[in-house]
């Protein structure tokens, strides 16, 4: 893209459709223990600390396994680095099977398991899991901003903005990098109109015009009059299929088209790129938006560390939230002189600035920090990393970029 304007600000998914389409990547996994951990852990003196993820796995729509991956990588991780306050991490899983019952039945089992927080999950069914544990007094570190309850529910406490952030800082990015005329892509269903509201609200702070909304039926597969309409008087399209963004690359190379394209993370993928002709590829030079920075950050190095070998992708959003959820925890729990889930949740609530290693900038979820938007009130990171894919890779779209936060274009919205 070109003529590139900068206007940043540094600092330190009603979603559940969209947020599917946030954490891309399908497919199972069979639940088993990282080797060497339980060795880990007998070596750590302190009392076990424990927690419950739970995600969906060995089912049909966006099965999340890496989820259960990464936090049992990151077990392993901090027993080998000390564990928390001398004590090793013990973490349950369950498999919510993406059925509200099934994600109930976790919530239910972090309760007699006596869990200190659940952390870093994934499901759609916040409107069932969250009331059983407010009851119980459980937080709720990270999530991954799929259901509306993450961000309204108090004892909810989300790492990043979700939906609501990354689409307003997209359509932001697009602007700034020269975009005039956009269309959005997205499927026709309700839930993901939230993205059209977004994108444009990002545009529109920054001086562009609102974008071209373009609906794609659930059942469509070829994808062609959607390309044609998005593509038509249009110079950038942001494709927001989720892993069914295939469908629509696939159509857009074959109708030659030379309109740009853009992405927030989970979408336009560099595994996407490869099967399109790798640097050579129409998507080379995508915009992407994210919430974290890109892999090859330094942030990133104790994750990577600790995955190597794993099957696991962290530019997926919900792996990526999980590794930042855990690494909120140690961190909060490791200041308590009793760890417990009233503790934390005290801790959480009044914290001044919880470090997760620059993968995002300090957190807080006090009062004066919640986004002033209704049901939205949970989120207090307005925060979101502005990328690009080049040569295969998702990387910065610019040496020396950092966080670019949406707190003033959400906070004037919600005023107006």
């Amino acid at each position: 893209m070109n003529n590139p304007r900068r206007r940043r600000s540094t600092a330190a998914s009603c979603l559940a459709m969209t947020g599917a389409l946030l954490a891309a990547g399908c497919g199972g996994g069979a639940e088993e223990e990282p080797t060497g951990s339980a060795a880990a852990a007998s070596a750590l003196t302190g009392a076990p600390v424990k927690v419950m993820v739970w995600a969906p796995e060995n089912t049909q729509g966006s099965a999340q396994p890496g989820v259960r991956i990464t936090a049992q990588a990151y077990e392993k991780w901090i027993n080998a680095n000390g564990g928390i306050k001398g004590g090793p991490l013990k973490v349950l899983t369950c498999n919510e099977k993406n059925d509200p019952d099934e994600a109930e039945n976790c919530a239910q089992q972090a309760v007699s398991e006596k869990v200190v927080a659940v952390v870093g999950s994934y499901s759609l069914a916040g409107d069932r899991y969250m009331p059983i544990l407010e009851k119980a007094g459980i937080p709720y570190i990270g999530g991954t901003g799929v259901s509306a309850a993450e961000f309204s529910n108090p004892l909810s406490f989300p790492v990043n903005g979700g939906t609501p952030v990354v689409f307003a800082a997209h359509g932001q990015q697009l602007v700034e990098a020269g975009c005039e005329k956009i269309s959005g892509v997205r499927y026709d269903v309700a839930a993901a109109a939230i993205v059209s509201q977004f994108l444009g609200l990002g545009a529109t702070s920054a001086g562009g015009k609102p974008p071209k909304d373009l609906k794609v039926p659930v059942t469509a597969t070829d994808l062609a009059p959607q390309v044609a309409a998005a593509t038509r008087d249009s110079d950038c399209v942001s494709v927001i299929l989720g892993t069914h963004s295939d469908l629509f690359v696939k159509a857009y190379v074959q109708s030659g088209a030379k309109t740009e394209l853009g992405s927030v993370v989970g979408n336009l993928t560099p595994e996407l790129a490869a099967t399109t002709g790798g640097s050579g590829s129409p998507l080379d030079g995508s915009a992407i938006t994210g919430y974290y920075p890109p892999l090859s950050d330094p942030a990133w190095k104790d994750a990577v560390s600790a995955l190597e070998g794993k099957d696991v992708d962290l530019s997926n959003g919900a792996n990526a939230t999980t590794w930042v959820a855990f690494k909120v925890f140690s961190e909060a729990a490791g200041k308590l002189p009793e760890i417990t889930s009233k503790a934390l949740v005290k801790e959480l609530n009044t914290s001044k600035g919880i470090d997760t290693g620059g993968l995002t900038p300090p957190l807080t979820w006090t009062d004066a920090t919640a986004l002033p938007m209704k049901g939205l009130n949970r989120i207090h990171n307005t925060t979101a990393t502005e990328l690009v894919l080049k040569d295969g890779k998702i990387e910065w779209a610019e040496s020396g970029s950092d966080f670019v936060d949406m707190r003033k274009a959400l906070t004037a919205a919600s005023s107006g």
